[in-house]
């Protein structure tokens, strides 16, 4: 199986070596333990004779104009993780020249995949519209507004879709490379998995910073305030646009754009996420967190931290 890692000027370091670590390895184990006799031939390609990431390594590439159709082609991300650089990046030349490379490996049936940043070159290339992706989950709300023709679904690690594999944040190009190798070889991705000591995961909802999403909207962060303070009351959309001067269509779209989640799904989040403090700092029992947090029962918020976090009360109040 043909891979091409398409590697651009400022890839990130972890993104590049981890998806090539991943497959030769899966190679070594494929040739060591009979489990498949499939090899993956991986080739860092790029739209120069050499690349330079993002700590300053020269890496050198195949030309990528020369370099056959691959079965399948990995974009790695770029090291931009600020918002208005990114924007800059994916305005450059090199982007612009890669996504006519990318189209044209997909129209001749390559399967195309990418993690973090990645998937922004993927979708200025227009090879995510009308499909569900996911990418990074701090950059979601710059995703959302700039390719709003793409489902995105941050909360996946990773999505498949159609012709398109996504990743999201930055070390889920090790479970992007299993993914692909799980697509050829289930048992090969399994053992290669355990030899990286590499767990199964499917969401990447856990490890994102609520917080960090609110303050980039001045009314979404305004709502989060009036939010903390009421929670132990019943939600009203009406109350909180009227509390805070807009309408409720505005309010709940701009919750959308940047949490991807309504004002009421937000809510029930800061309930939770405040169950939660409580519960591994306090001595309180479920049944008057639950009052605390609004909810009638204990028995409601048992449910609700199973059911979000995978976790129940016995294991929350176990990592004290």
């Amino acid at each position: 199986m043909r891979i091409h890692i398409l590697a651009l000027n400022g890839v990130f370091d972890t993104g590049l070596a981890v998806v090539l670590d991943a497959f030769d390895i899966a190679n070594a184990l494929a040739e060591n333990t009979g489990i498949s006799s499939l090899r993956f031939q991986t080739k860092v390609v790029g739209l120069c004779k050499t690349v330079t990431t993002a700590h300053g390594l020269s890496v050198p590439v195949t030309s990528a104009a020369r370099a056959p159709t691959p079965d399948i082609v990995v974009m790695p991300a770029i090291n931009q993780i600020v918002p208005e650089r990114l924007v800059r990046a994916l305005a450059g030349g090199e982007v612009q020249e890669a996504g006519v490379l990318l189209r044209k490996w997909s129209g001749r049936g390559a399967l195309t995949a990418a993690a973090c940043v990645g998937t922004f070159v993927l979708a200025e290339a227009a090879l995510l519209d009308g499909e569900e992706a996911t990418t990074t989950w701090w950059l979601a709300p710059l995703f959302r507004q700039r390719y709003p023709q793409v489902r995105l679904v941050e909360k996946q690690l990773i999505v498949q879709s159609n012709a398109v594999v996504t990743a999201g944040a930055a070390l889920s190009h090790l479970d992007l490379a299993l993914t692909l190798i799980r697509r050829a070889s289930p048992e090969l991705a399994s053992v290669t998995a355990r030899y990286l000591v590499a767990d199964a995961r499917t969401s990447q909802a856990a490890y994102t910073i609520p917080g960090h999403l609110v303050h980039t909207d001045p009314l979404v962060n305004k709502f989060e305030r009036w939010a903390r303070q009421r929670l132990a009351e019943g939600f009203s959309l009406d109350q909180a646009a009227a509390a805070l001067a807009t309408s409720k269509r505005t309010l709940a779209r701009r919750t959308e754009n940047v949490l991807g989640k309504s004002p009421l799904e937000y809510f029930q989040d800061l309930r939770i996420e405040r169950a939660v403090h409580l519960l591994e700092t306090s001595q309180a029992s479920i049944d008057q967190i639950a009052t605390e947090v609004g909810y009638a029962e204990g028995v409601t918020l048992r449910a609700l931290l199973r059911r979000k976090l995978g976790r129940g009360v016995r294991e929350i109040r176990g990592s004290l």
